[in-house]
């Protein structure tokens, strides 16, 4: 499995302490390492190769705290376009080197897992699903509280009971109060935390379903003949910014989902 990390953030929820040029991931909230780097911890559990996303503005300080990596690892954003355009810039560079089918982890720099073994269960087994069906497969948390700050998958249909893999009937990004009470005392909907595994393939064939607009923004990326270069950056910046829930997820016509076997916190 291949594992991309999103740390991109612009720094905005935990103000002033976290600012756009050394945004939270960079800091030592929870511990003796900062976020990113116990993101890079859990990363290297799924697999060997790990490629950053990060924007421009402090690209060297993600650089610095993840020396491990080799520079070709890193991802660099000229301007933050929101997580769909920065997902779709890492399936390019992916689609130039790798094997369109071997699956992809997508996660984020700033959450806290203290679970690390049940993180990379929870991915082994949502990496399975989506290679077995060709859908992206979600992982998604056990709600206990109702959160307006989150995005709610509806379970429909089991697919593998012993492993907490279902159907997704539904998508919803950010619901009223009311909305959320009714989801979490039905029990059928987890917490979205923003985790999406699924082949270069399989993410193209959702694209090509569900969202053109966004299949567009990839072929303008995949056009240009070198990442990194003067073109490159241009064609990156003529995208719009959006998230991948809103631009793909919510309007994706199949996805599976893992209920998460870890604990996890979406710092901020």
């Amino acid at each position: 499995m291949i594992t991309v990390i999103i740390a991109g953030g612009s720094g905005t929820r935990l103000w002033p302490l976290s600012t756009p040029e050394y945004p939270k991931h960079l800091l030592k909230l929870t511990g003796e390492r900062t976020l990113v780097q116990m993101a890079y911890d859990r990363a290297s559990k799924l697999g060997d190769t790990v490629y950053v996303v990060t924007e421009a503005s402090h690209a060297h300080h993600v650089k610095e705290q993840l020396s491990e990596l080799p520079e070709e690892a890193f991802l660099i954003e000229p301007g933050r376009r929101g997580t769909a355009h920065c997902i779709a810039f890492a399936l390019d560079v992916i689609s130039r080197k790798h094997d369109h089918d071997e699956p992809i982890a997508f996660i984020h720099s700033d959450h806290y897992v203290r679970d690390k073994e049940g993180f990379a269960r929870s991915f082994a087994v949502a990496g399975r699903t989506s290679t077995a069906h060709n859908e992206i497969t979600l992982i998604g948390i056990e709600p206990t509280f109702p959160a307006t700050g989150f995005g709610y998958i509806q379970r429909d249909g089991v697919i593998d009971s012993d492993s907490g893999v279902y159907s997704v009937e539904s998508f919803k990004e950010k619901p009223d109060y009311e909305t959320t009470q009714k989801y979490v005392e039905s029990g059928n909907y987890l917490w979205n935390c923003g985790y999406f595994v699924g082949s270069v393939n399989t993410f193209l064939n959702e694209m090509q379903r569900s969202a053109p607009e966004l299949q567009a923004s990839f072929d303008s990326l995949a056009a240009v003949a070198e990442p990194g270069t003067d073109e490159y950056h241009q064609a990156y910046l003529a995208l719009d910014n959006q998230v991948i829930d809103t631009a793909l997820i919510e309007k994706a016509q199949s996805l599976a989902v893992v209920s998460a076997s870890f604990d996890w916190m979406d710092v901020g």
